[in-house]
């Protein structure tokens, strides 16, 4: 099996939540991955696993020569290998080693411990499987983790060709603009919060999260319209009336009903969240591994939509998931501090999760 077929047949596991532990992302995705690049991965010699460094240890070290160690990999579970680079650099600085990998299945992040800077400073690439064409993650990881590359010097030479190259900073500047306008179109939950927060400290009332999502859309039609009113200003024409931009209010909502379908029964609800909620009970009541899948899948930035304990959903506002939670069946808490548009995305990941049967007999619309 080619490379790019184990990355096509990797990312629709990955939608669907197949790998829910460290074990099975090292099995399902990395090992495979590193036989279709040339390596021999039944040689412990030269693929490593569980490899000692002063009493602790490395998930697996690619080594040529024999025993020697090249490139470091540590292993997460999906979703889950934020903050775990500093541990990695410990272990690659113990041995001199000159390229070290931080995976979790969906996201490989490439490092060169040995450069300046901060941990983020030194990582040369960032690949995720689910937002990279399969040409480009395939090109990637054959330029760093190819055994012929590795073996050669090639690889290393590559990465630190990358790591100086300063087109990288005009490509950073280009993305600035775009990635503000994709942080107000997704619209993380953590953003809403820090809004609806500064509000409440400015004037003692804080916001719906609706309220806050209705803002953060009419931000991006104001911008738009200012565009339009820009390239007006600079290319003038005959008109009867003035371009004047247009304005936007914040609507005010009335109570709405809910309703969803499931399995051809129509299931009323009182709100978004008890559309989310009674979504997933029914989910978990059709596949009793939807839970597990579901909860393995990458999440929001920073927060889980479902864990084991409560406390996993809001890291560090244990007030966020006393108020904000809901055991959904015994044993597994949901998150449900969100807007609608939050939602609609989880229900949209969960129906992912579910799989193409449940999916199409399934219509849930918050928005």
């Amino acid at each position: 099996m080619a490379i790019a077929n184990h990355i096509e047949k990797v990312r629709q596991s990955l939608r669907e939540g197949r790998f829910t532990s460290e074990a099975s992302v090292s099995q399902g995705i990395l090992l495979p991955a590193l036989h279709e690049l040339g390596w021999p991965v039944f040689d412990t010699s030269i693929v490593i696993p569980e490899f000692s460094v002063e009493g602790r240890r490395v998930d697996y070290a690619l080594c040529h020569p024999e025993n020697r160690p090249s490139v470091f990999i540590e292993v997460k579970k999906v979703g889950l290998s934020e903050g775990a680079d500093r541990q990695l650099f410990e272990y690659a600085f113990h041995l001199g080693v000159p390229m070290a990998i931080l995976m979790d299945g969906q996201e490989w992040s490439f490092y060169l411990p040995g450069e300046q800077g901060r941990y983020d400073e030194r990582r040369v690439y960032k690949l995720d499987l689910l937002e990279r064409d399969i040409s480009e993650a395939k090109s990637r990881l054959e330029r760093y983790l190819s055994y012929s590359n590795v073996c050669s010097g090639a690889a290393l030479k590559a990465a630190r060709s990358d790591y100086q190259n300063v087109a990288r900073v005009r490509i950073i500047e280009t993305n600035l603009p775009k990635a503000w306008e994709g942080l107000l179109k997704d619209q993380d939950s953590l953003l809403l919060d820090l809004l609806a927060e500064k509000v409440e400290d400015l004037c003692g009332y804080k916001p719906d999260l609706d309220v806050c999502s209705q803002f953060l859309e009419m931000q991006i039609q104001n911008n738009k319209h200012l565009d339009k009113y820009e390239f007006a200003r600079k290319h003038p024409v005959n008109q009867t009336k003035p371009f004047i931009p247009a304005t936007n209010t914040i609507r005010t909502r009335t109570v709405d009903n809910f309703s969803f379908v499931f399995k051809g029964k129509e299931i009323p609800a009182r709100s978004a969240r008890e559309v989310m909620t009674n979504l997933f009970q029914l989910l978990s009541q059709e596949d009793s591994g939807f839970l597990d899948r579901f909860a393995s899948r990458k999440h929001g930035k920073k927060r889980r939509y479902l864990a084991r304990d409560k406390r996993d959903l809001y890291p560090g506002r244990p007030d966020l998931a006393e108020q904000h939670s809901v055991e959904v069946v015994a044993g597994w808490w949901l998150g449900t501090n969100y807007s609608r548009r939050n939602i609609q995305d989880i229900i949209e990941l969960a129906l992912e999760v579910a799989g193409p049967q449940l999916r199409n007999a399934t219509k849930a619309n918050v928005l």
